[in-house]
């Protein structure tokens, strides 16, 4: 699959998976996709914690409700890089977008979890995975393959969320 159909085709996955392992080979190579990011000043604040162990994700699952066999932990470090300021949110971003594009390519679905990390759940999945408490877990990304067909939701046209020159334009 080429780039643009990949972008064309990823969406945000959350419905059930298939119960088949994903290779470490495939797993490698969408972290690697995101390890290939940009980050700022090329601190690459984010890592990662790849999970495929079945007993590791039943644990995981009892955190954050989640049905893949495999999930991708992004962890980040929030120290600064540049004038005192951090920018590990951005750096994680766009390891993230990187990895789904790798998962679409491959042919599985996967779904940007972070909202359901609050509450303390960031804290019990970094304990969990032995992140150390100088860096932060900021998203999960369940892999897998798709047991339903979906699509990418309609997105609004060019005209109505791009120009050129001047925002509103002509």
């Amino acid at each position: 699959m080429e780039l643009f159909e990949a972008i064309a085709k990823r969406h945000s996955y959350r419905g059930p998976y298939l119960d088949k392992p994903v290779p470490r080979e495939d797993l490698r190579k969408i972290v690697q996709a995101g390890i290939q990011a940009p980050s700022a000043r090329n601190a690459q604040s984010t890592s990662f914690v790849i999970v495929d162990d079945p007993e590791v994700m039943n644990h995981l699952r009892e955190i954050v409700p989640i049905s893949a066999p495999a999930a991708i932990v992004c962890v980040v470090d929030p120290s600064p890089v540049v004038h005192g300021k951090s920018f590990e949110l951005e750096d994680c971003a766009a390891a993230v977008e990187n990895m789904l594009l790798a998962i679409t390519t491959l042919g599985y679905a996967s779904v940007w979890l972070e909202g359901v990390l609050h509450g303390g759940r960031a804290e019990q999945v970094a304990e969990l995975l032995g992140v150390p408490p100088s860096k932060r877990v900021q998203v999960i990304l369940p892999v897998g393959v798709p047991a339903e067909n979906w699509q990418q939701r309609e997105k609004k046209p060019f005209e109505e969320r791009a120009w050129f020159n001047h925002y509103g334009g002509s």
